[in-house]
Parts: C-alpha cells; structure tokens; sequence
C-alpha cells in the first residue's frame, strides 16, 4: 500500500521499497518451489519483462516519436523486476497481464479524481498484487505457485 500511496500522491516511490517487495515475495515462491525451478523461472520472467520493455522501446522511438524515460516510469520496471521472482511462469503471465488490465480500469474510473495525465502504474499493480496475495492466504485462490 505504500507503493500505492506515494505513486498516488508523489508519482514518484522511494527505491529501497522495490527490493524489499522483491526479496519478501522471492521469498514466498522460494519456499513454495524447488531451488532450481525458482532460478530458471526467474530467468524466464526476466526475459519476458526484457521482451516487453524492448517491445516498449521500440513503439515509444518509432511510433510516439518520444523516448522511454517521457512515457514509462524507472519506477514501473523496478516493480516489473520485482515481480519476476514472485510467481511460476504461467501465473506470472497471467497475474501480469490482469494486472495491467486491472490498471487501465481502475485509471479509467480514478482519472477524474487524480489530476496528473500520467498513470501511476506501479501503484496500481501493487493494488492488484496485494489483493491476489489476500485471496491466496485466505485461500479464495487456489494454490498460485503450482500452476
């Protein structure tokens, strides 16, 4: 929720926060997974999140005729980063394209109330990600690491 907060409020988060979600949720799938299945799966993550950040780069330069840096906040690839050890592959997958789903809404119905044009995405990923860890400890989703 802090992350939330200050994206909200500041659009900006203070770094240490990125690695202390990193390490807390590493954590979690450490301890739900072989070692050397965590490893490769944060491998694989990490080339998707590259895949799409070059993808980004690439529309960003050609299409808006702008650079990354005006469009995609340093803090949104750290979040990106720090989810690539928090889920198996599939669940990564799919828990990030929900999550970027579940950003557009909620930027889409907030948007009137924040005045910004920019989205403070990162915060609205945490959002989401907060909840699918509620619903996973109150066992309302199933076991997301076996997937």
């Amino acid at each position: 929720m802090v992350i939330f907060y200050q994206d909200i409020k500041e659009r900006s988060v203070y770094w240490f926060l990125f690695p202390i979600v990193a390490c807390a949720a590493g954590y979690l799938y450490f301890m739900n997974t072989f070692f050397d299945l965590f490893w490769r799966t944060i491998a694989v993550n990490l080339g998707i999140i590259m895949l799409i950040l070059i993808v980004l780069q690439t529309y960003t330069k050609f299409k808006l005729k702008t650079s990354l840096q005006k469009v995609f906040g340093l803090g949104d690839a750290l979040f990106f980063l720090g989810l690539c050890v928090a889920f198996p592959i599939a669940s990564f997958i799919i828990f990030f394209v929900f999550s970027l789903l579940f950003s557009l809404l909620l930027h889409v119905v907030l948007k009137n109330k924040i005045q910004e044009t920019s989205v403070p995405l990162a915060g609205y990923m945490s959002v989401f990600f907060i909840g699918i860890y509620i619903m996973h400890w109150t066992a309302l989703l199933p076991n997301m690491y076996s997937v």
